[in-house]
């Protein structure tokens, strides 16, 4: 008797997949690694195809202008969404290609060097203290809110010298603007709304704040990056306005999800859990494990600019592609045995940072927030346990991340 396979559904905006999207990855994977979407465009699985669009930015686009498809009605994974609200005069440099990519990125590294972010662990360490000391006085413990949500928002209000009276309300639009990583399909209108009135009330709130430094510099990023100059050349006042933007979402939400998913993770392989709890060094290899094996960004999109051949597949000139770096994570032809998760695989080749000249500015910084988190939560509580088995995801699809994850401590 003949069994009919079931056709292979992708699609990001169906709760379940946001629940689990890993087993259709991996359909993907083995029938039809280079997908034809519901929403129109081919989605590259493999991870030797999505490395080798990442990393090949002569014939590859991550300005989406340059794809005929830009700015059309509910044309999907666009990010004209984005520019609609806040121009295209200031977009963030992450959807810009060389020369003012390059140019951009090199003056706002100067603030992100490893020497600074190693400069940054005592005080990583004493914010998930605290974290942790308040956490224990109410007698509950939400893994995203009490921790993995306050952690990455206070270090970087304070590195951008972001006054700690103002922490709740840059908390609250960068929850907001992280939908804008979202093609309009799979985001509601009134978020939509919300989403312009947080660019707006951002983007006049660092105005501000950049006016005051511009009198009075300290030392924090954006007075370093007022004061940045490289063979002649400053950052405008709106592409400062729009790093200041791309900082507060990038630095906050990718790692509350690095550091949620890594607790739901841990907590559910009690194995791996035990492991890292007797060699609490292994706290960095953790990090790499989760990155790979449930990363917080799921989805990249690119522009071909230039007729060319991926993995066998003729990609034409204007055409947008995906890359599902969730599926390319768990690919069996680069990691083995890809769907266990193992804590001692210290494997950084993951592509959850991306890859090339869009490798994610802030890799080191969030790899230390995780890091410290992880280990520290799960050292301080041996008896820690998920009070729940199904705990809810946020409705966004191209970040991967927990809407709360109830934790008992003892």
């Amino acid at each position: 008797m003949t069994t009919i396979q079931e056709p292979i559904l992708f699609n990001p905006l169906d709760p379940n997949f946001r629940a689990n999207p890993y087993p259709i990855y991996r359909r993907i994977l083995s029938e039809d690694p280079v997908h034809q979407t519901m929403f129109g465009v081919r989605a590259f699985s493999r991870y030797e195809d999505c490395l080798a669009i990442l990393k090949d930015h002569k014939h590859f686009s991550s300005d989406d202008r340059k794809s005929p498809a830009y700015g059309v009605e509910d044309s999907a994974f666009s990010t004209a969404n984005v520019t609609e609200e806040i121009g295209d005069s200031d977009r963030p440099f992450l959807f810009m290609d060389p020369p003012d990519h390059s140019r951009l990125r090199r003056l706002v590294n100067l603030a992100f060097t490893p020497r600074n972010v190693e400069a940054m662990r005592p005080r990583v360490q004493a914010i998930v203290d605290e974290l942790l000391d308040d956490a224990v006085a109410k007698g509950e413990f939400d893994a995203i809110r009490d921790l993995a949500y306050h952690l990455p928002v206070k270090v970087i209000c304070e590195m951008l010298g972001v006054p700690p009276e103002d922490e709740k309300e840059f908390g609250g639009w960068s929850k907001v603007l992280a939908s804008s990583l979202d093609p309009d399909i799979a985001v509601p209108a009134e978020t939509i709304e919300a989403r312009v009135e947080a660019i707006k009330a951002s983007r006049e709130y660092f105005r501000r704040l950049v006016a005051e430094r511009r009198k009075a510099p300290r030392n924090d990023i954006l007075s370093a990056l007022i004061a940045a100059e490289e063979e002649g050349d400053k950052l405008s006042e709106q592409e400062l306005l729009s790093t200041c933007t791309l900082i507060l979402i990038a630095g906050h939400e990718t790692t509350v999800n690095l550091i949620g998913n890594g607790v739901l993770q841990l907590l559910r392989h009690p194995e791996e859990l035990a492991r890292f709890r007797a060699d609490p060094e292994l706290a960095i290899s953790v990090v790499e494990e989760v990155l790979r094996f449930d990363p917080p960004v799921q989805f990249d999109g690119r522009v071909c600019i230039e007729e060319t051949t991926i993995g066998g597949t003729t990609v034409a000139t204007g055409e947008f592609v995906m890359q599902l770096l969730g599926a390319a994570n768990r690919d069996p032809s680069r990691f083995p045995d890809p769907d266990r998760f193992d804590i001692t695989r210290n494997d950084s080749g993951h592509l959850a940072f991306g890859y090339g000249i869009h490798f994610c500015l802030g890799a080191p910084l969030a790899r230390l927030e995780g890091a410290i988190a992880l280990r520290t939560l799960t050292q301080r509580f041996p008896n820690l346990r998920l009070l729940t088995d199904n705990p809810p995801y946020r409705a966004q699809i191209t970040l991967r991340g927990l809407e709360s994850l109830p934790v008992a401590l003892s």
